[in-house]
């Protein structure tokens, strides 16, 4: 008698952790799920902040070149200037 309820229980015990062992497998699968959506996600927005950031570069690249044509404009229409200057003062 003893026996058939140590049977018994250890039976109950085997079911009740095969059921707790399908519940890890659910768990583990939504998980993974969940690690790939974030990956992809991640992925996506490392992919977004890169274009962004190349982006950015070349409009910088733009401006400094604007910037140096100007600042030689500038220095050409200065010495201009001064051999104006010059010629006045002759």
């Amino acid at each position: 008698m003893n026996s058939s309820a140590d049977l018994q229980y250890l039976q109950k015990r085997i079911q009740e952790l095969e059921e707790k062992v399908e519940q890890l497998r659910l768990s583990r699968r939504v998980l993974m799920n969940l690690i790939e959506k974030i990956e992809k996600d991640k992925s996506m927005f490392v992919s977004r902040l890169e274009k962004e950031n190349r982006k950015l570069h070349k409009e910088n690249y733009r401006y400094a070149q604007n910037l140096l044509k100007q600042n030689r404009r500038i220095v050409e229409l200065q010495n201009r200037l001064e051999n104006l200057q010059t010629e006045m003062e002759m």
